[in-house]
């Protein structure tokens, strides 16, 4: 009975984290800056995607695609959530999803979440056609 408890545990918080964790594997996209990893949704920490309907959002979405596309995926969880999505620093091998998203004229800084670590990263022609989130 012990055993079968304690498995039951386990499995609930590897499907559902509450603390920081690492989460490692193929990804499918959901837009510029979610995606699954596993049974996670992820929203990548410190980006600001268009959403749909606004500009650039294909382009996004289609960027993080690429990125990920047959790679292996490592996210990096920061114990937070937003909306039904755990918030992480995602990368494949040493590149900075969220860097390469902004860094592809796709997508902006969001300085709220990131401290301005990506801001280097935006292009002009960027933040002439994105409009910021009112969050960030």
């Amino acid at each position: 009975m012990t055993r079968c408890v304690l498995t039951i545990l386990l499995s609930v918080f590897i499907a559902f984290p509450s603390v920081a964790q690492d989460l490692k594997g193929r990804a499918h996209v959901v837009d510029g800056d979610t995606l699954w990893l596993g049974n996670i949704k992820v929203r990548l920490n410190g980006l600001d995607a268009p959403e749909r309907g606004q500009p650039r959002y294909r382009a996004a979405t289609k960027e993080l695609e690429r990125l990920v596309a047959g790679q292996i995926v490592l996210c990096k969880l920061n114990g937070e959530k937003s909306y039904d999505r755990y918030i992480g620093s995602c990368f494949v091998g040493d590149t900075d999803l969220a860097a390469a998203v902004i860094a592809s004229g796709n997508a902006l800084d969001c300085p709220r979440y990131s401290g301005g670590r990506y801001r280097k990263y935006e292009t002009s022609d960027a933040t002439r056609f994105i409009r910021q989130a009112s969050y960030c």
